[in-house]
């Protein structure tokens, strides 16, 4: 458990999600928001039960909660949320059935690419396909990563 900041604004969009009208209350942007925020985590196909997703709009805070089959599932969910646009932290509330050491966290910056990022973390520009795999599906290609957002390090 654990409250991980991101950089809100730069994220991806969410899909579906309306701009504020009159007619709307903080409240109903806000489970608007969750609710997308629990598809897009669901697309994913990540195994974990009891998933739940709330989202505080004052803060731009995401809530997760549910047990992960794997440490790598938790992770990606933490990653895949915090890494949107309208999130600033999330707030980890999960757990693992059958825990495992954390990974390292990355914030990508203006210039890397994963064979960089290989080369800083393992010390070996090839092992990029460790870092690819261990994002997917958040990342569908290698070259597709934008500087803030945060990426897993398996050890």
């Amino acid at each position: 458990m654990g409250l991980f900041a991101f950089v809100k604004g730069i994220g991806e969009k969410l899909v579906g999600r309306k701009a504020a009208a009159d007619t709307a209350t903080p409240e109903q942007t806000a489970q608007e928001t969750a609710n997308l925020l629990l598809q897009r985590l669901v697309g994913l196909g990540l195994k974990i039960d009891g998933l739940a997703v709330s989202y505080n709009g004052t803060t731009d805070t995401a809530s997760i909660a549910g047990v992960a089959a794997t440490q790598a599932d938790k992770e990606k969910a933490v990653l895949a949320v915090g890494n949107v646009d309208v999130v600033a932290q999330v707030e980890d509330n999960m757990t693992v059935a059958l825990p495992e050491p954390d990974s390292r966290l990355y914030t990508v910056k203006s210039g890397d690419n994963l064979s960089k990022i290989a080369k800083e973390m393992y010390g070996d520009a090839n092992k990029y396909p460790t870092i690819f795999e261990a994002n997917k599906p958040m990342l569908a290609h290698p070259d597709k990563i934008f500087p803030g957002q945060v990426l897993r390090i398996p050890g």
